[in-house]
C-alpha cells in the first residue's frame, strides 16, 4: 500500500509476571521464548528492550500452550505502578487520574508505543480507548494493556473505584471469572472499541498523593530518557488512525491535530518518511475492515459506519475492490477461522 511501517520496540517490562503466571499454569516457558526469540536473561531487566511482535508472539503461545484464554489478564493483575520503571514517579505525582493518562500518552515513546490512547469526554462519561497497533490483533497483547492501565487508575484512585464498564472487540471467553476478579465492573465483549468508561467525575478528581514540585522533580528526569525507537511520524499517525476511525473522526486535520502538529507539518514529515496519510488510512481501515467483518457480533451496516462510510452499498464496493469479493461472502469463509482466533 506504499507505507512503512517501523518495527517496534518496548521495555521488557511488558512481560512482567510472564514467569509467575507461566509456573501456575504449569507452564515450561523456556521453549516458547526460545521460539520467539527472547530469553530469560534478556527480561530479567525491565528496560531492556524487544520487539513488540515477539512479546505478543509470546503472549499468543502462552495461552495457547496452557489453554488459557486469559493468560495476559492474569499478567495484569498483580502489576503495580513501580512497573511503569522510572515513569512511575512522575504518574504518581500528577493531580488526577486525566494528568497521569495524558503523561503515559505524552511520554509513550518511553513506555510503549504500540499502545495507542484516547481519553474521548461524552457528557457526564468518559471512555478511555486503547488499541493495541500490530500488525494483527491480539487477545492477550489487548486484556493485558487493558488491565495495566485499570491498575494504574485504581492505585491513583484507590480499591473502592469501580469503572462502569470494561469493553472489549473480541468474543467472552467460555469463562469469565477471571475478568469479573480483576475488574469487578459490568463486561462488554463483542464491542466497538476496546477500553474503559468511567465517570468524568473520577477523572478529574484530585489526587491526594499528586505533588506540583516532585511531578517537576520527576519529570526533569524523564525528560533526559533516551528514546526507545526512534521516532516515526508513520508509527504515531498510524497509532491515532486506529482509534479515530471508529469515531468518525479520522481527518487529517483531527489526526494532526491529535498527535501535536499541524497539518502542514505532518504532511511534511509523512512526505519525508515516504508515507501519505491516504495510504496510512486505508491500511487501517482493510486491518479494521477484516476484524470487524470477521465478528459476526457486527451487522454489516455497522461495520460500514465503524469504517465512516455512509452507506453499506459504498463499503460493500470498497472492501470488493480490496479483498476481492463482497464482505457477506468474506465472512462466510472465515468464520470458523475467526471463532477460533477471539476464543484461544
Amino acid at each position: 500500500m506504499g507505507t512503512n511501517k517501523v518495527s517496534t520496540l518496548i521495555r521488557a517490562a511488558a512481560l512482567t509476571n510472564f514467569f509467575e503466571v507461566a509456573a501456575a499454569m504449569h507452564l515450561d516457558g523456556q521453549p516458547l521464548l526460545r521460539r520467539v526469540g527472547l530469553s530469560r536473561a534478556l527480561l530479567a531487566d525491565p528496560d531492556q528492550r524487544i520487539p513488540a511482535q515477539a512479546c505478543v508472539a509470546l503472549l499468543e503461545a502462552a495461552a495457547d500452550a496452557a489453554d488459557c484464554p486469559t493468560f495476559g489478564l492474569r499478567m495484569a493483575e498483580s502489576r503495580q505502578l513501580s512497573d511503569f520503571g522510572t515513569m512511575s514517579l512522575l504518574i504518581s505525582h500528577q493531580p488526577t487520574l486525566r494528568d497521569a493518562l495524558g503523561t503515559i500518552v505524552r511520554y509513550r515513546h518511553l513506555v510503549n508505543e504500540s499502545v495507542a490512547i484516547l481519553i474521548e469526554d461524552a457528557d457526564h462519561v468518559v471512555i478511555i480507548r486503547q488499541e493495541v497497533v500490530l500488525d494483527a490483533p491480539s487477545r492477550q497483547a489487548t486484556e493485558l494493556a487493558l488491565g495495566v492501565v485499570f491498575r494504574l487508575c485504581r492505585a491513583l484512585l484507590g480499591p473502592q473505584w469501580h469503572p462502569l464498564s470494561v469493553n472489549f472487540t473480541h468474543a467472552a471467553p467460555p469463562d469469565t471469572r477471571v475478568h469479573r476478579r480483576l475488574f469487578g465492573c459490568p463486561l462488554a465483549f463483542d464491542a466497538e472499541f476496546n477500553g474503559i468508561v468511567c465517570l468524568r467525575a473520577d477523572l478529574d478528581m484530585p489526587h491526594p498523593m499528586g505533588d506540583a514540585a516532585m511531578a517537576r522533580h520527576a519529570q526533569r528526569i524523564v525528560d533526559t530518557l533516551p528514546r526507545i525507537n526512534q521516532p516515526s511520524i508513520g508509527r504515531d499517525v498510524r497509532n491515532a488512525v486506529y482509534l479515530m476511525l471508529p469515531m468518525g473522526r479520522a481527518t487529517s486535520e483531527a489526526v494532526a491535530q491529535g498527535i501535536g502538529l499541524s497539518l502542514r507539518s505532518m504532511q511534511r514529515a509523512l512526505d519525508a518518511s515516504g508515507e501519505s496519510f491516504t495510504d496510512i488510512l486505508t491500511e487501517v481501515r482493510r486491518d479494521l475492515a477484516q476484524r470487524y467483518v470477521g465478528n459476526p457480533a457486527y451487522s454489516l451496516l455497522r461495520v460500514s459506519e465503524l469504517l465512516g462510510y455512509g452507506s453499506a452499498a459504498s463499503f460493500t464496493r470498497w472492501f470488493s475492490a480490496q479483498f476481492g469479493q463482497p464482505p457477506n461472502v468474506w465472512r462466510r469463509e472465515h468464520a470458523g477461522k475467526a471463532d477460533a482466533a477471539t476464543r484461544t
